[in-house]
């Protein structure tokens, strides 16, 4: 242990890009006070990582930032289908799906909705968002060394602006590094699964004659499958501004030099088959497609969280989705556990918890390249008809059968074969409208700063029993009454029935974390509420 550190702080997060902000904005939310350091000296400039769903912007929802995101990703809202075609002028052409959310029907689940805002544009509102809430960023500051022993984790970084190199002492540490992780490959950390999936280069370029081409087609992603000139083509701005990833084959000797402008001009015209179309190349940069998940999430008091724990294929955004779970999944059990209320033992869940949904997820991700026919992707399509293979099951629908959780059932699947939601332990609570004070909220809005007990007007005693849980814990726990009587805290909107939305009766209750899962519920009445709730809370915060 460092006994004469230049900083000391409860936790030092190492890596600045959509993950790494995301765990900065989560714990300022939670008053959890940490240093970020990330080696680049800004955020990303390339329009990468563009799809958060509707699990990632319910999280933002939460803390804030939903309608900060929404504005920079305006330019894109009218941008919904994924479009598959032989060129954008032949009549080969197919759309995948046309709409996100057909018919509207993601509304009975939550009260946020897909986003496409390109990594360029959503970092610098994270950015700003995490120094609002009081996190302190460095840019431009290097992890160089770090230790652990039994009561924290020393690091030195170096500013590499000025050289100035700086102790940290931190009681944790967040390892938001990439996929190439140096904090994973110190902790010794394996991998498992296929690996390397394929390579592509990414090709940003301007064009004023294309948006005539593309004409009222708003896609997302338009795969252009000519065997000569395969490659997939996005939008930036819809006007003159696009994104082009062209398959790259390292294996067979190619490399990036391969890729001159005039190769890559030519490419994108016969792709798009438009042979005078006018391609100025305003950069490029490589990326990898891979299948891996680490063995561990963590060790010690050290975590991993992102890409440095799982990579993915692209298709379907999911890689940087998980990522930013990830990091809110850790982000309350460290508050928990810094503040006192609970036990060490509660972030041994973190990896129970979020590496089977790593595994269910990646596999799906590189089913879906092999479903969509993504370019320079090889695998065969996976099993994605039905509804197993939904994006919204998938990106909603899992659930945790172990961890921070009571009265799961482990012999099920990560990822269920449809979307339910109805209050079970290990899944996101569900979204039911109600209003408080005379405002019309989401449920989810509840839950961010403490574990919310919900039970039924009309048997008060659980509320009760939560208040003095609390104090005898001295943990957070907000319990709130709903109905319709006089001395309810929340009345369901339009007379729905909030029992049989969350799986409980009138008697019984629902606790939800500060994630927004069901760690519990009692599914009627109990002898003793408060020393029924007692030895919940205790035991899901590892209160030996």
């Amino acid at each position: 242990m460092n006994e004469n550190p230049d900083l000391r702080v409860p936790v030092l997060i190492v890596g600045g890009s959509l993950v790494g902000l995301s765990a900065s904005v989560f714990l300022s939310r939670l008053g959890v006070r940490h240093l970020l350091i990330e080696k680049h000296a800004s955020t990303s400039t390339h329009p990468r990582g563009r799809g958060n769903n509707v699990r990632t912007m319910e999280l933002f929802r939460t803390a804030g930032a939903e309608q900060l995101i929404r504005d920079a990703a305006s330019v894109l809202a009218d941008n919904h289908g994924i479009l598959q075609a032989g060129s954008l002028t032949g009549d080969d052409q197919e759309w995948l799906f046309k709409e996100i959310d057909p018919g509207g029907g993601l509304a009975r689940f939550s009260p946020s909705g897909w986003c496409l805002c390109s990594q360029n544009d959503l970092e610098p509102v994270l950015v700003t968002h995490a120094r609002d809430q009081g996190s302190e960023l460095r840019f431009s500051t290097e992890l160089l060394t770090f230790e652990q022993d039994a009561e924290g984790v020393t690091a030195v970084v170096k500013n590499r602006e000025t050289g100035e190199h700086t102790t940290v002492r931190a009681d944790y540490l967040v390892a938001a590094d990439g996929p190439r992780s140096p904090i994973r490959e110190q902790l010794r950390i394996g991998q498992s699964g296929p690996g390397d999936l394929f390579h592509n280069v990414s090709i940003t370029f301007r064009s004023r004659q294309l948006a005539p081409v593309v004409g009222d087609r708003r896609f997302i992603v338009c795969y252009l499958t000519n065997p000569e000139a395969d490659g997939a083509l996005l939008p930036v701005d819809n006007e003159e501004q696009w994104v082009f990833h062209a398959p790259w084959q390292p294996d067979r000797g190619e490399t990036l030099e391969d890729f001159s402008d005039e190769r890559c001009a030519e490419h994108i015209r016969r792709a798009v088959g438009a042979p005078g179309l006018d391609v100025e190349i305003t950069g490029k940069a490589p990326w990898h497609a891979a299948e891996r998940v680490a063995e561990h999430y963590g060790a010690g008091r050290v975590f991993l969280a992102g890409d440095s724990a799982h990579e993915m294929s692209p298709t379907g955004a999911f890689g940087s989705n998980t990522g930013i779970q990830d990091a809110h999944n850790l982000a309350w059990k460290l508050a928990a556990v810094i503040a006192g209320e609970a036990g060490p033992g509660l972030l041994r869940t973190y990896e129970e918890e979020r590496l089977p949904v790593a595994k269910a997820t990646s596999a799906r991700a590189s089913a879906r390249s092999g479903e969509h026919s993504h370019p320079g992707y090889a695998g065969a399509p996976g099993p994605g008809g039905g509804r197993k293979g939904g994006m919204l099951t998938v990106a909603l629908g899992y659930r945790y059968l172990r961890g921070a959780v009571l009265g799961t059932d482990p012999s099920l699947p990560v990822v269920p074969e449809g979307m339910g939601l109805a209050g079970e332990p290990g899944t996101r609570a569900p979204h039911l409208w109600v209003e408080r004070g005379g405002e019309r909220m989401s449920t989810l809005d509840l839950y961010e700063q403490s574990f919310v007990l919900l039970c039924d007007a009309g048997h008060p005693d659980w509320r009760a029993a939560a208040v003095r849980v609390s104090e005898r814990l001295k943990v957070r726990l907000e319990a709130f009454a709903i109905g319709s009587d006089a001395g309810a805290d929340l009345e369901p909107a339009n007379g729905a029935d909030w029992t049989a939305a969350h799986g409980t009766s009138p008697e019984g209750a629902v606790l939800v974390r500060p994630d927004g899962f069901v760690a519990w519920r009692s599914e009627g009445a109990v002898a003793d509420a408060e020393a029924t709730l007692y030895e919940v809370l205790s035991t899901l915060l590892h209160r030996d």
